[in-house]
C-alpha cells in the first residue's frame, strides 16, 4: 500500500524514486515487521496467557523435563509471525504481482489451519484435537489451488518443469506430474516445520536462516541480469518474493526474542504450518525446490527421523532406532540440555545454508 501511495507521487517528489527498488523495500519490510513483533508482541502474549488457561498441552510420551518446564506456556505465538509477515508484506510489495498473493494466501490459509488446531488442543487439553486426516487434507486443498494458480500466472517455459542444482540450463519436464510434486514439497515443507517445533528457539532459529537464504534467491532469480551472470532460470516478477522474505526474517526475530530459552510463548501450529508452506511456495515459484530441500536439511532431517522411527518401529514389532523421534528429543534423551541442541542444530542449519547457496554460483 505504502509502495503504492509513493509510486503515485514520484513525479513530484523524485526522493521518493528510493521506493521503486527491491532492495530498499526489503529491508523496510523487515524492519516493519521486526518493529511490529517487538511492539505488540507483549500484549498478544499476556492476551494468549489469559485465554488459553493451562496453555499448550504437553505430551505425555515426550520428554519428562518438559512436564515440568514447559507447562503452561501459551502457544499460538504464530500470531505474531503472520501480522508482521502479511502486514509488511501490503505495506511494501507491489499488490499487482500475482506471485504475492499466492504466497500469501498459503501462509494465512494455513496460518488458520494451525491457529484452529491450537485452538482445538488448548480446549481439549489434547496434543492431536484436530484428526491427522483433516489437517492433511486441508494442507493438500491449499497446496493444490497454489500450484493451480502458480500454473497459471508462471510463463510456459517454466511452469511445469523442475530445475536441477548444479546444472545450468537443465529442465526436466514434468507434465501432469508437476502438480503432485509441487503438493509434495509444500505440504511436507508444511510438515517438517512443525515437527521440528519442539524446543525453545530451535525452528524459529532455523526458518531465519533459510528466509534469509530465499530472500536472496528470489532476489537474484528475479533480477535478468543476476540471472543472466550466475546462469539462473529468470523467473519475471519473482523478485518481488524476497520482500516477504525480508518481512518473515524480521517478525521471526522480533518472535525469537520472546522464543528464547526459557520460551515465553510457543510458536504453535499457527507458525509452523503456515510459514513452512510459504517457503516452500516460494521455492516453487523461483524454481529451487530441491535447494530448498538442501537449505531446509535440518527439517528435512527432524521429519525423516519421525518416518524412519515409525516404519521401523511397525516392521519391527516394537523395536526403535532413535531414544525418541523428532531428532532432536533423541539427543534430549541422551543427556544434552535444551540450549546445547538449539545452538548445535543452528550451526547445522547454518552449513545446510551455506551448501544450498553454493548452488547459485557452482554450475
Amino acid at each position: 500500500m505504502l509502495y503504492h501511495f509513493f509510486m503515485d507521487h514520484v513525479d513530484q517528489y523524485h526522493f521518493l524514486n528510493i521506493f521503486k527498488y527491491i532492495t530498499s523495500r526489503t529491508g523496510l519490510a523487515l524492519l516493519t515487521a521486526l518493529l511490529m513483533a517487538f511492539v505488540f508482541a507483549p500484549s498478544v502474549i499476556r492476551w494468549l496467557k489469559d485465554h488459553q488457561g493451562k496453555g499448550q498441552p504437553i505430551r505425555k510420551e515426550g520428554p519428562e523435563s518438559h512436564l515440568l518446564t514447559k507447562k503452561g506456556t501459551p502457544t499460538m505465538g504464530g500470531l505474531i509471525i503472520l501480522a508482521g509477515t502479511i502486514v509488511s508484506a501490503l505495506l511494501w510489495c507491489n499488490l499487482y504481482n500475482p506471485y504475492i498473493w499466492i504466497v500469501l494466501f498459503v501462509t494465512f490459509s494455513l496460518g488458520a489451519v494451525g491457529a484452529v488446531d491450537d485452538w482445538m488442543k488448548i480446549k481439549q487439553q489434547k496434543s492431536d484435537a484436530m484428526s491427522a486426516k483433516t489437517k492433511a487434507s486441508l494442507q493438500v486443498l491449499i497446496a493444490l489451488m497454489a500450484m493451480i494458480a502458480v500454473q497459471y500466472v508462471m510463463p510456459e517455459t517454466y511452469h511445469q518443469h523442475l530445475a536441477l542444482p548444479f546444472f545450468k540450463n537443465v529442465l526436466i519436464d514434468l507434465g501432469f506430474f508437476y502438480i503432485p510434486f509441487g503438493l509434495v514439497v509444500i505440504v511436507g515443507a508444511s510438515n517438517a516445520v512443525n515437527l521440528t517445533d519442539g524446543l525453545d528457539g530451535l525452528a524459529i532459529g532455523t526458518i531465519i536462516i533459510v528466509s534469509l537464504c530465499f530472500m536472496i534467491i528470489a532476489y537474484l532469480v528475479g533480477n535478468h541480469v543476476f540471472a543472466n551472470y550466475l546462469q539462473l532460470h529468470f523467473i519475471p516478477q519473482s523478485g518481488e518474493l524476497s520482500i516477504i522474505c525480508g518481512a518473515l526474517v524480521g517478525a521471526s526475530l522480533g518472535f525469537l526474542w520472546h522464543n528464547a530459552p526459557p520460551a515465553r510463548i510457543f510458536m504453535g501450529d499457527t507458525g509452523s504450518l503456515s510459514i513452512g508452506g510459504a517457503l516452500a511456495t516460494i521455492s516453487v515459484i523461483t524454481k529451487h525446490e530441491i535447494v530448498l530441500s538442501i537449505i531446509g536439511g535440518l527439517f528435512v532431517v527432524e521429519a525423516l527421523s519421525v518416518i524412519i522411527q515409525v516404519v521401523y518401529f511397525k516392521c519391527t514389532g516394537g523395536k526403535r532406532i532413535f531414544l525418541m523421534a523428532p531428532l532432536h528429543h533423541h539427543f534430549e534423551k541422551k543427556g544434552w540440555t535444551e540450549p546445547t541442541i538449539v545452538i548445535r542444530f543452528w550451526i547445522v542449519a547454518i552449513i545446510m545454508a551455506l551448501i544450498g547457496l553454493s548452488t547459485l554460483k557452482l554450475r
